[in-house]
């Protein structure tokens, strides 16, 4: 039987040189295919030209590129992108371009699913059937940045781990892809423009600051009362708000970076005054930003959008006590493409 070819992208740039050099070539052949595997994006040996036919047919012989495919592109009628990626494995996850005047943003995926299960998320109602390896979430950056020149005449200039999955249940791989994205020999951008959305997974948080990320951090916060928080995060019962906190402080300790807070308030739920001067205790224990997000629907009912006099009597209270809030409007919404909503509809 015929031994199946490994994925040329699983390899340092030390493993190709050694590889090359094994099959009587230079080990600088090796560098040449890591920049075309990387920095030029190349999806098939062929492509590679200033490299001989022989060593592309050898190439071939031995390995293959798990590149994705954008299977189904969506434009909203705020401008805002929304690809279905199909996977080597034909499973699908979705990731956005989000457009502003000053900024085009992506929003990857990090895992096919999501590990955790809240209640008001329409990915964690899928099943997780793996985690996305660091060539799959590169490349789903690629894609996008390609499409941001094409159509808003700009390369990409941030990127938020928002998509489908829990990255910090991913984390070895989340990080491969951040390292490749910010290398010089991959997209070469800076870790201070890539954010990494998180529900909170205390000891992940911890080993973001042992291993010095120098990215940014975001927490699904949505509630600073236990009780609130596993109603609608169930997880939290495991990571309960005292460790969390215990974690952003140990955060902080190492890194000095400031911590946003996305926060949804919904009717019934979390839209009482007892629920913000809540949020406002947790926000004192760390320097922080509070975005209040618009909530999007995902069909069943169970939550509801509060009402503006609720998110106007947040705004209000932390503004009275010094922290930092933005009321986020939601982009995306006719094309199921905003904060909550990625289900691969469209796939």
């Amino acid at each position: 039987m015929k031994n199946k070819k490994k994925d040329i992208r699983a390899l340092t740039k030390a493993q190709l040189q050694e590889f090359f050099v094994a099959n009587g070539d230079k080990s600088f052949r090796g560098s040449q295919v890591y920049e075309w595997l990387w920095n030029k994006g190349a999806h098939s040996f062929e492509a590679m030209t200033n490299i001989s036919k022989e060593t592309r047919e050898m190439l071939d012989e031995n390995f293959v590129i798990n590149h994705i495919r954008v299977d189904r592109m969506q434009r909203s009628s705020d401008g805002t992108i929304k690809n279905a990626v199909k996977l080597h494995d034909q499973l699908t996850v979705e990731s956005v371009l989000i457009p502003t005047a000053s900024r085009t943003t992506a929003c990857v995926s990090s895992q096919v699913g999501c590990s955790l299960d809240c209640q008001f998320c329409a990915t964690a109602r899928l099943k997780r059937m793996r985690n996305l390896n660091p060539d799959e979430i590169y490349d789903q950056v690629v894609a996008i940045d390609n499409e941001s020149r094409l159509y808003f005449d700009r390369p990409l200039s941030n990127i938020v781990f928002m998509g489908m999955g829990e990255p910090l249940m991913n984390y070895k791989n989340v990080m491969k892809a951040v390292e490749k994205i910010t290398s010089p020999e991959g997209l070469g951008m800076s870790p201070k423009r890539i954010t990494i959305s998180t529900s909170g997974v205390p000891k992940m948080i911890k080993k973001l600051a042992d291993d010095e990320a120098k990215i940014k951090l975001a927490v699904s916060l949505h509630s600073a009362i236990d009780e609130v928080r596993t109603q609608i995060m169930p997880f939290n019962a495991t990571f309960p708000l005292d460790d969390l906190r215990e974690a952003l402080e140990y955060w902080y300790s190492k890194t000095k970076s400031r911590i946003t807070y996305e926060y949804i308030v919904w009717k019934d739920i979390n839209d009482t005054r007892k629920d913000a001067e809540a949020l406002v205790r947790f926000c004192n224990y760390v320097p922080c930003k509070v975005n209040l997000i618009e909530y999007n629907p995902i069909d069943d009912g169970n939550f509801q959008q509060a009402s503006s006099n609720a998110t106007d009597m947040y705004q209000q209270i932390l503004e009275r006590n010094g922290i930092t809030v933005t009321v986020r409007r939601s982009r995306g919404k006719d094309i199921d493409a905003a904060c909550g909503q990625l289900a691969n509809k469209s796939a």
